[in-house]
């Protein structure tokens, strides 16, 4: 499908929110499946942007390495070249404490309201697993990895390992020099390599875990193919449109029973052969689920009032 994008660059108002609220409570009433298609903005609206800045919570747990390194946000700091591998995994450990240690966002427990009792899956890019902690296993798909575990640096063997418990022991003995003890370096089980983890990168495994986060998305695609299909997309921006924007986009144009939702503050695209099932949210994610949510819960004192 090409696509010529529709202009919805206006200014929100109070009529515009009422307007988009209303619109995302109605197809949600009215659909019989849901599939929601979360990346980074979804994260961003919780207030959580140590992935690209140096946020607070950035400074809490990652300072230390900013003032020695100096890049800015934990995505760079993921990629920096490190002196040396202790150095490294000090890094990899502190991020993974950080991530395991950080609250679940408020964003998340009101899409989870909004989804209550309905059909729905959710697929997502993010891998700092916020969605595990609202979510069952068997209605998330992470298309990307999950930084909850490791694998093996060679790919040598197609098994991934929880990595709780290596992250704390590391993180513990992190030194002053901000390194780790050579012997904590987490290494396969199978060949001896360094471990990873398992997030999309040049050696991420795309073995059986990651065949069956899209088994459950297909498995609920063919499932619905026939019925009202809400295709629901949360915060992607314009990096990897390519793993759920242009796959709903098609999705929605193919299916004839499906409609498009976009909520974003910034990237919120329709493009024009979805004008008439489409609606785009160029707004806060966080105000429209927690209205939304407050709606749903029969909170009136909500600042939108349905």
């Amino acid at each position: 499908m090409s696509t010529m994008l529709l202009n919805r660059n206006t200014s929100i108002d109070s009529a515009v929110h009422r307007q988009n609220v209303q619109v995302l409570l109605e197809k949600i009433a009215e659909a019989d499946a849901i599939l929601v298609g979360a990346a980074a903005g979804m994260s961003a609206s919780c207030g959580f942007n140590f992935f690209y800045q140096n946020d607070a919570i950035f400074e809490q747990y990652l300072g230390d390495f900013h003032r020695k390194y100096g890049f800015i946000g934990a995505f760079k700091g993921f990629y920096y070249r490190y002196p040396s591998p202790e150095a490294h995994w000090a890094f990899l450990a502190r991020m993974g404490y950080m991530e395991y240690e950080c609250p679940t966002g408020q964003p998340y427990y009101d899409l989870m309201t909004l989804l209550q009792g309905r059909n729905y899956h959710i697929m997502t890019t993010n891998q700092d697993f916020q969605f595990t902690r609202v979510v069952p296993e068997d209605k998330l798909s992470a298309i990307q990895g999950d930084s909850r575990y490791y694998q093996c640096s060679r790919r040598c063997h197609d098994e991934i390992y929880w990595n709780k418990e290596m992250v704390y022991e590391m993180n513990d003995a992190i030194d002053e020099n901000l390194c780790i003890p050579t012997e904590l370096i987490p290494r396969c089980p199978k060949c001896g390599a360094e471990m990873e983890p398992w997030v999309r990168g040049y050696t991420f495994l795309e073995g059986k875990k990651y065949k069956e986060e899209y088994r459950k998305i297909n498995e609920f695609l063919i499932a619905n193919q026939g019925n009202k299909i809400l295709f629901l997309e949360l915060g992607v921006g314009r990096m990897t449109p390519m793993f759920i924007q242009e796959p709903f986009w098609n999705l929605t144009y193919a299916l004839p029973k499906a409609y498009y939702i976009t909520i974003n503050p910034k990237d919120a695209l329709l493009p024009q052969e979805l004008s008439q099932k489409g609606w785009a949210i160029k707004e806060d994610i966080a105000a429209v689920l927690q209205d939304g949510a407050a709606h749903m819960s029969g909170k009136r004192d909500s600042v939108c009032m349905i």
